[in-house]
Order: structure tokens, then C-alpha cells, then sequence
């Protein structure tokens, strides 16, 4: 083998350092942040929409849905509630919980019923606590209370008035909510509120992070089927008066 001049071999030297130095450094790039690879590869295709699209198309595929599961925590009209609700057409069930109270909700078409422990009752007055104890008890429809506790199980009231963004629409990071892969939509810079849309099947809506703090909600479950019927005899009861306040 010929051997090559110092000047040469210096160079050939330094090209070859260059390159291992340039390739480990790509190798960690592409391991950390997945660099050099395109992020859309195996999904949807959502993630290279505009993101008005974006969040068009994560809408009608929640307007679509037959059912849903909410969690997580809502601020509105100066209340603070904790959710983890099962929703369909027809009604949910589920639990909810605010500053002074916790309670379950069950709602089969226009029949809803509200369950809590002797503490509740205690609470909201109520003689016969023990009576009432992990009971149903049927809320009349002209009850003051109806209107907002049946407000928590229904599914289009629900996402109609959590899904909108604020501002201007602009499309974040890509994410991942429970496993699944997501795109961000973000209104007014993230001030106007993020959803995160699933990269993954459907692009469903998995993720919320409301406007001005009013809380963060993941939305699971979609289209799994749950079964929703009204109490049996004897797990439900009369209150026989207005129901107290749920604040």
C-alpha cells in the first residue's frame, strides 16, 4: 500500500473524525427527538393539515362519536367540579366532585338520579340521612337542581362547550396522551386554550387544557360501548323535597 503524504494523511485523519463525530451526533439527535424522521410516518395524516383543519376534523369526529369517557377538571361559572363521567346519546353516569360535596350521577334518557353517602345529606339538612345513604333518589324535573346536574351527563352539551379554542389557531408540538400519539392545536399561542387530537385511527380529541386555567379534561373511551338502566327496586328513593345545591 502506498502511503499517503503527512498533509494528506492529516486530512484524511480529521474527515474521518469529523464524520463518527457527525454520525453519533445524529444517532443521539434521532434517539432523543427523533430527528431526521418524519413525524406523520404511520399515523392518520392529521398532523399535516393547517391546524384550523385540525381541530375542524377532531369536532366532527367527536360530534360522530356514540360515546365518550370525560375526566378531569372543570371551572365554570365560578364553580370548580372534578368529573370522571361515562357519556352516550341517552344519558351517563358517573361521578362528580366540588368544594363542598361529592356525588354520582345516573341519567337514563330523561330520568336522572343522584347518589350520595349520609354526610351529603347530613350537609344539605336532610332528616333521614341514614334513609338516603348510597341510595338513588330521582330528581324531579321541575327540581331548581335538575337543569344543572343534568347538564354533566350530556355528551353534546358537554364537548359543544369545552372544544372551542380562543384566538388564532396555530399547530404545536406533537405529544402523546395515555399512549397514543397526538398533535397539538393551540388558540391564541396556548392562551386561548390546547387540545391535543389522536394521530392514531379516528383523530378523536383527547386532550383539553381550557382557555384562562378553567381546567383540563382527557376524553378516553371513545365509541366503547357501556351499558346505561335505571336503578333496581330498592337501591333508589324519594327524597320527598328540593334537592340542596351541588357548589
Amino acid at each position: 500500500m502506498t502511503a499517503l503524504p503527512p498533509a494528506a494523511a492529516a486530512r484524511a485523519r480529521r474527515t474521518a473524525v469529523s464524520a463518527a463525530l457527525c454520525a453519533g451526533l445524529t444517532a443521539a439527535l434521532t434517539a432523543v427527538t427523533g430527528c431526521g424522521e418524519d413525524p406523520d410516518a404511520g399515523t392518520n395524516g392529521v398532523g399535516k393539515l393547517d391546524a384550523p383543519a385540525i381541530e375542524e376534523k377532531a369536532k366532527v369526529a367527536a360530534d360522530g362519536a356514540q360515546s365518550v369517557r370525560l375526566a378531569g377538571t372543570l371551572v365554570s361559572k365560578g364553580g370548580t367540579y372534578k368529573l370522571n363521567m361515562r357519556l352516550k346519546k341517552t344519558g351517563g353516569s358517573g361521578s362528580v366532585t366540588t368544594k363542598n360535596s361529592a356525588f354520582a350521577l345516573l341519567r337514563v334518557g330523561d330520568e336522572l338520579y343522584l347518589k350520595a353517602d349520609a354526610d351529603f345529606w347530613k350537609q344539605a339538612g336532610g332528616t333521614a340521612a341514614e334513609k338516603l345513604d348510597d341510595k338513588y333518589v330521582k330528581v324531579p324535573e321541575d327540581d331548581p337542581t335538575y337543569k344543572q346536574l343534568r347538564g354533566f351527563t350530556e355528551m353534546g352539551t358537554l364537548l359543544d362547550g369545552i372544544l372551542g379554542l380562543h384566538g388564532k389557531l396555530s399547530k404545536g408540538a406533537y405529544d402523546t396522551v395515555d399512549g397514543t400519539r397526538t398533535i397539538k392545536v393551540l388558540g391564541g399561542e396556548g392562551g386561548g386554550g390546547t387540545l391535543d387530537v389522536s394521530l392514531k385511527g379516528t383523530p378523536y380529541p383527547l386532550r383539553l387544557s381550557r382557555a384562562g386555567g378553567a381546567g383540563v379534561l382527557t376524553l378516553a373511551d371513545w365509541n366503547k360501548e357501556f351499558v346505561l338502566a335505571a336503578p333496581e327496586k330498592g337501591e333508589s328513593v324519594d327524597y320527598g323535597r328540593e334537592l340542596p345545591r351541588t357548589r
